[in-house]
């Protein structure tokens, strides 16, 4: 059997360094490791949360460049936008219909939403929200995935894969793998300029795909408290030392230790900063910048993704309606 990663990758939002440390580094390391990679850009569980078109239509480009910049290889792996496969929504449908609504409520998602409500549980709770498990089973299903880099809090949705495909294994036929979860790095979670965990929706992030300009103005950004140069400070607590750390190597980590023993100055914490992970991406950025001038690049790259997959997607769905009694009359 196949040893078969799967990545899905949210169109939404600015490819940020967060996105870079915790996702696309160490899927694109991971998959060296594996028979076949498939990554897909998860267009369909973007609209869940955003309904502005032309937000979701640029993330999709953006998300696309960052990965394919970020050394992707479309060649060597399969690449593709999940709306272009029109199959897995199919399976989504067959998937809902072996579901069971408790397995849903258990949902982490779910439960933290409904949590915000006080007289009427379920305000402002979409199915999109409620269901997307299930979407998510029928990304991974679909092709048979053995293996799915998530982070710890996605373990569940994994957990609740491996459900849904039993139950349908044992409906029907064996029809599906179940898929083990490689949980990613297990370092705390990426910082972003006011501590908090880096992300669009709190406004914090450090741009992945930008000038080297505005990379060093976002690092400056970064909140510190207001000791002085010369004054010892402490770098178990501080921002600009953990990001640091993702980029440095122990000896460079050390020595920034005793900077910091030694009163560094913000600014010039910043700088190095700065200067570390500037040389990390400039290859990254300068791909990027190459990518974004082929106007036709992206379409064509997607579009090959989808005839590449969908013969193995068409495959799986036309045994799965056989097995539920969706065939030919005969």
């Amino acid at each position: 059997m196949k040893k078969r990663i799967l990545t899905g990758i949210t169109t939404t939002g600015t490819p940020h360094i967060g996105n870079y440390l915790g996702a696309i580094k160490p899927a694109l390391e991971l998959a060296k490791n594996y028979d076949e990679s498939f990554y897909f850009l998860a267009d369909y569980h973007a609209i869940i949360k955003n309904s502005k078109n032309i937000e979701v239509s640029e993330s999709v480009k953006n998300v696309a460049l960052a990965w394919l910049a970020s050394g992707l290889n479309p060649n060597k792996s399969f690449f593709y936008r999940q709306s272009d496969i029109p199959e897995i929504l199919e399976l989504s449908w067959i998937l809902n219909c072996v579901t069971a609504k408790g397995l849903m409520n258990r949902s982490h998602a779910y439960k933290s939403a409904t949590s915000l409500n006080t007289d009427d549980e379920d305000k402002g709770i979409t199915m999109g929200l409620f269901s997307y498990p299930v979407l998510m089973a029928a990304d991974i299903l679909m092709f048979n995935a053995t293996h799915v880099p998530v982070g710890a809090d996605q373990i569940q949705h994994i957990e609740m894969t491996r459900d849904i495909a039993g139950r349908f294994n044992h409906l029907y036929k064996k029809t599906f793998i179940l898929p083990e979860a490689i949980i990613q790095s297990s370092k705390e979670t990426v910082p972003g300029i006011d501590g908090q965990k880096m992300s669009k929706s709190y406004g914090n992030i450090i741009p992945l795909l930008s000038s080297e300009k505005q990379l060093k103005t976002s690092i400056a950004k970064i909140i510190t408290n207001s000791l002085e140069p010369g004054d010892p400070k402490d770098h178990s607590n501080c921002t600009v030392f953990a990001l640091y750390k993702y980029f440095a190597s122990k000896q460079m980590i050390e020595e920034l230790k005793d900077d910091y023993i030694n009163g560094i100055g913000w600014g010039d914490a910043k700088n190095k900063l700065f200067e570390i992970v500037n040389k990390d991406i400039e290859p990254v950025r300068k791909r990027y910048e190459e990518l974004l001038n082929d106007k036709d690049l992206i379409n064509d790259l997607l579009s090959d993704g989808a005839k590449k997959v969908r013969p193995i997607a068409k495959e799986m769905i036309d045994s799965i309606r056989s097995s539920i009694g969706i065939n030919k009359i005969s």
